[in-house]
């Protein structure tokens, strides 16, 4: 059986995310998540927003860790994960009403930051909601020094990580078909961009 993986910053960050998301997924039925982790938003958030079903994914090798989690759970609106490399991944048109994804887009190369807002555009239903959590710049700025020093250490561990000016996001949002219409500061210099897929809300 596999052990089930803890990420500390995962614990943390849940109840502020979850806070928002209750507000921003009221109105959703179903939810495909970007890059599960180790599972535990998925449970979380699922064990909290009864109402939705949330669909995890990722890439192969992190499936054991987020089933050791939905296994635990035992939750009835948790779906296994689908196989997701957003590289090369497909999702069925129009097949969710939200997408959520957390702490992603400064691990992921750029090209894969620009596909993962293409492929949650077509997955999502007209006036879908996309909530992606993590630090961001704005301008080429950074929010704090320690993101700054976060974003030099990424890039210490791989030249295609960094930290994303929202600018840059946004602009690969509105070619998907979404544009940003709030934006949350949360706990440890993070945020929540929330955005929408046009249509009626």
């Amino acid at each position: 059986m596999t052990e089930q993986a803890f990420a500390e910053y995962a614990a943390r960050n849940t109840a502020p995310i979850l806070e928002i998301l209750r507000r921003e997924f009221r109105r959703a039925s179903s939810v495909i998540e970007i890059g599960s982790g180790t599972g535990q938003h998925a449970v979380a958030f699922a064990a909290a927003l009864d109402h939705l079903r949330w669909q995890t994914s990722d890439l192969d090798e992190n499936h054991a860790g987020i089933r050791a989690w939905i296994d635990s759970a035992r939750l009835p609106n948790v779906e296994p994960p689908l196989s997701v490399d957003v590289l090369s991944a497909s999702l069925d048109a129009e097949s969710f009403d939200a997408a959520f994804s957390s702490n992603t887009a400064h691990i992921m190369g750029i090209k894969a930051v620009e596909r993962m807002f293409a492929l949650v555009g077509g997955a999502l239903r007209a006036g879908g909601v996309f909530c992606l959590y993590g630090p961001f710049k704005a301008g080429g700025v950074f929010n704090t020094p320690s993101n700054a020093d976060f974003d030099a250490s990424l890039k210490r561990r791989d030249p295609v990580m960094g930290i994303r000016d929202i600018e840059m996001l946004d602009a690969y949002a509105a070619a998907s078909g979404l544009r940003r219409v709030r934006l949350y500061a949360v706990p440890s210099n993070n945020n929540v961009a929330v955005y929408l897929k046009a249509g009626n809300t």
